[in-house]
C-alpha cells in the first residue's frame, strides 16, 4: 500500500491541525499541562503519524485499520473541544473554527476510508 503520505489530503490537514492545536493550548492554564493539553496534544498528533504509518502496511485492511484510528482520534479532539470550551479556555467563535476543521477532515478521512476498503481484494 506504500504512497507518498505527504501528498495525501487528509495528511496534509490532519497536520496543520496539530500545528494549530499546539498554538490554541499554549494560552490553556498551567495547570492543565497534564491533562486536556496533554490529552489534544495527542490526539491531534495521532491523527497525521496514524496516516503516514498506515500507508506503509501492505495491505488495505492494514491500511485502513490505522486510518480509523485517526478518525478515531477525531472524535476524541471533539469532545475535548467541547470540554475546553465550556471550561472557558477557548473561546465559541475559536470553538466553531476548530470544530469545522475538524468535521472537514472527518468528512474526507471516511471518504477515504470507503475508498481503501473498496480496494480489498479478497
Amino acid at each position: 500500500m506504500t504512497t507518498n503520505f505527504h501528498n495525501l489530503e487528509v495528511w496534509q490537514i490532519g497536520y496543520e491541525l496539530v500545528l494549530d492545536f499546539y498554538k490554541i493550548t499554549e494560552k490553556f492554564p498551567e495547570s492543565e499541562k497534564n491533562n486536556i493539553i496533554s490529552q489534544i496534544k495527542r490526539a491531534s498528533v495521532s491523527i497525521p503519524l496514524n496516516i503516514a504509518e498506515g500507508s506503509t502496511r501492505s495491505t488495505s485492511r492494514a491500511y485502513s485499520q490505522f486510518l480509523n484510528y485517526s478518525y478515531g482520534s477525531i472524535k476524541e479532539l471533539e469532545v475535548l473541544l467541547m470540554l475546553s470550551r465550556d471550561l472557558k479556555y477557548i473561546n465559541d467563535e475559536e470553538y466553531k473554527i476548530f470544530f469545522e476543521k475538524l468535521d472537514i477532515l472527518s468528512r474526507k478521512l471516511y471518504s477515504f476510508i470507503n475508498i481503501i476498503n473498496n480496494e480489498r481484494i479478497y
